[in-house]
């Protein structure tokens, strides 16, 4: 982990550092299962950004003033989080257009998440099907 985001994520209480950080090795963990190549991880308004060759950028972080919860963050102009309010209703809350809202604690590693991950790195081979090939 690059030392900015290590000092980012130990600014956070311990419960949020230990979930970015399994976040965080999700990402890895997506990237390397399906050859999508080498994570560029910096930090982008403060927060832990990760993007993949031909996919969009990931940010994920945890807010002071919205202490009981982790957002995964991706972007606005895309139709990603649409897509995964259409595929997963039940399985996330949902903010705008622009980010996953993980409830502080909750298992983040499962199956639909990890999708949502793979489907933003490989965004741009994938936005022109319907649902991002969902």
């Amino acid at each position: 982990m690059k030392p900015d985001i290590e000092a980012k994520f130990a600014s956070y209480p311990v419960e949020a550092q230990q979930q970015l950080k399994d976040i965080r090795r999700l990402v890895f963990s997506v990237a390397e299962e399906h050859g999508l190549g080498a994570v560029d991880e910096t930090l982008k308004w403060g927060e832990a950004s990760y993007c993949v060759k031909g996919g969009s950028p990931i940010r994920i972080d945890w807010k002071a003033k919205d202490p009981n919860a982790i957002k995964v963050y991706f972007h606005c102009q895309t139709s990603l989080v649409e897509t995964f309010r259409e595929i997963y209703r039940e399985e996330f809350e949902y903010e705008g257009n622009r980010a996953i809202v993980i409830p502080l604690g909750a298992f983040a590693g499962a199956g639909p998440l990890r999708h949502c991950l793979q489907i933003a790195m490989q965004y741009h081979s994938l936005k022109h099907l319907p649902l991002l090939g969902a």
